[in-house]
């Protein structure tokens, strides 16, 4: 459901009268207006100059920013430097984690009967290998596929026979009902030299498998397409069917990495409101929409407060997380990190993930689930109705977007912390109807260098960037002022149930 793009103007009227904000968000510092110094002082420029930043750090070091490489640590050190300068007490908090690169493109070749190569790619974390076998799909394929995902081939060591134990196989199973490793492990169990993992088959889930396994694995894991899966499948069922699969990769199960925490001045310490986005990369670019753009932007807001000097009812916490690209881990370690009482002092996470997709949509996060069926914690509503009102007021129409635990909120609302946030489109494929009202192509990605080499300075679209920009600013004011606790609408049943689901944009789990 789109959001309208006219404002409501009874109700403006009567915010404009209102007292000072009330515990639902409501009140003089939900009115744009008071938002209005801060707005007018973020600007594109000031966020464009924080990217180019990055996109030098990112060609002195390799192309990238990933966590784990010098990149990320020119990176982390420049904003540090920025935020100290700024006037912010800032820490680096250091953690340990298992970091991952592809050596060389995987290979899947048909041996016998002899045919052409497959189009493939190496799950994250898949081991290094050339093996040649037979292929032996899975004993519960479900193939062909039913109209909604249904699939658990794999997720139970009774859904691989066991191998041969004199000669090489390889296991071909499908997508669905659990994790990639969760398939992965069960298939090595049951004797397996490597792995295939097929899509499921159903609209938005038939292209190339793309994936991570979460942790680090010993054997060849690679990916197909539906349809390149389903007829392997089809074709090893009715007779053998040989394959070779090569992988190249580099795994440092010990690598180090940290998140940079900076807390302003004022606020209340029982009140934190925890402003994010990952700052790392992934390895194979520089990753200046994914994230720079929301480090930058968060950075620029963060300036521009204290240059201001902005007062806050809650304390503000600008947090800049690291190994986002290896599955939240940064957002994770910190969450992790605070025991009860410490978790219960954050008031919300507000977290920018893309905001300058060159095909972009203004997506918020759909907190009461109204739209998407799955809503954040009690107080996630509120947070959305900031940013959807805001969007109204300056005639600007939203989209909803489900809180499917790709990003660095998953953490956060996994313990009961309201969240919200902006995105402006990562690997989905832009509708007419969101063409027709964003401009843009329809039919094309919303962005279309989305973990690729050339997600560079010149991957960015101006108006995004301040069209969402504006819209963090106003969010980061409002709610940082905000006098009472925050109050939503009522919670679906499904509230905080996507935490669960874990992964990055692209690299799913399951």
């Amino acid at each position: 459901m789109r959001r309208s793009a006219i404002p409501a103007i009874a109700t403006l009227l009567v915010t404009l009268a209102a007292a000072p904000a009330t515990a639902g968000g409501h009140g003089h510092g939900h009115h744009p207006e008071s938002s209005k110094r801060l707005r007018e002082a973020v600007t594109v420029s000031g966020v464009r100059d924080h990217l180019k930043a990055f996109q030098k750090i990112a060609d002195q070091n390799d192309g990238t920013r990933a966590s784990g490489t010098a990149g990320f640590n020119a990176s982390a050190a420049y904003v540090k430097k920025a935020l100290k300068r700024a006037g912010y007490q800032v820490t680096e908090q250091k953690f340990v984690f298992p970091f991952f690169k592809e050596l060389a493109p995987a290979q899947l070749t048909r041996v016998s009967p002899a045919g052409p190569a497959y189009e493939t790619h190496t799950f994250d974390f898949s081991g290094s290998g050339d093996v040649t076998g037979q292929v032996v799909p899975a004993l519960n394929n479900v193939l062909p596929p039913t109209p909604e995902p249904s699939s658990t081939a794999g997720c139970a060591a009774a859904d691989f026979a066991p191998a041969s134990a004199t000669a090489p196989q390889i296991a071909l199973v499908q997508r669905g009902g659990c994790n990639f490793i969760v398939k992965a492990q069960n298939a090595k169990a049951a004797g397996y030299d490597a792995v295939i993992v097929f899509n499921e088959g159903q609209p938005g889930r038939d292209e190339l498998l793309t994936g991570t396994l979460g942790e680090p694995f010993d054997l060849p894991v690679v990916g197909l397409s539906f349809a390149d899966g389903s007829a392997l499948a089809a074709a090893a069922s009715a007779g053998v069917v040989t394959v070779r699969a090569v992988t190249s990769t580099f795994i440092d199960p010990n690598a180090t990495t940290s998140n940079i925490i900076a807390d302003g001045r004022g606020g209340d310490p029982n009140r934190v409101l925890v402003v994010g986005a990952h700052l790392d990369s992934v390895v194979t670019g520089a990753g200046i929409n994914d994230n720079g753009s929301g480090s930058a932007t968060i950075l620029e807001i963060a300036e521009q407060i204290s240059r201001l000097h902005v007062k806050t009812n809650q304390k503000l916490r600008f947090a800049f997380w690291g190994a986002e690209e290896a599955g939240l881990l940064g957002s994770e370690h910190y969450v992790a990190s605070l025991d009860a009482t410490q978790q219960a002092k954050i008031y919300a996470n507000l977290n920018f993930d893309m905001v300058g997709s060159p095909n972009y949509v203004r997506f918020v996060y759909d907190g009461d689930g109204s739209d998407t069926g799955t809503a954040g914690p009690d107080g996630s509503g509120a947070i959305e109705s900031v940013f959807t009102d805001y969007f109204a007021s300056q005639g600007l129409a939203s989209d909803p977007t489900a809180f499917d635990g790709r990003s660095d909120y998953g953490p956060f609302i996994a313990v009961g912390i309201p969240a919200g946030g902006l995105f402006s489109g990562a690997e989905g494929v832009k509708t007419e109807e969101q063409a027709a009202e964003y401009g843009g192509t329809a039919g094309e990605p919303y962005d279309p260098c989305y973990h690729e080499a050339c997600d560079d300075i010149t991957n960015l679209s101006n108006r995004s960037l301040s069209e969402l920009g504006d819209a963090a600013a106003h969010a980061v004011f409002t709610v940082g002022r905000l006098k009472g606790d925050l109050a939503s609408p009522a919670t679906p049943a499904t509230a905080g149930s996507a935490a669960s689901s874990g992964g990055a944009h692209d690299a799913p789990l399951s």
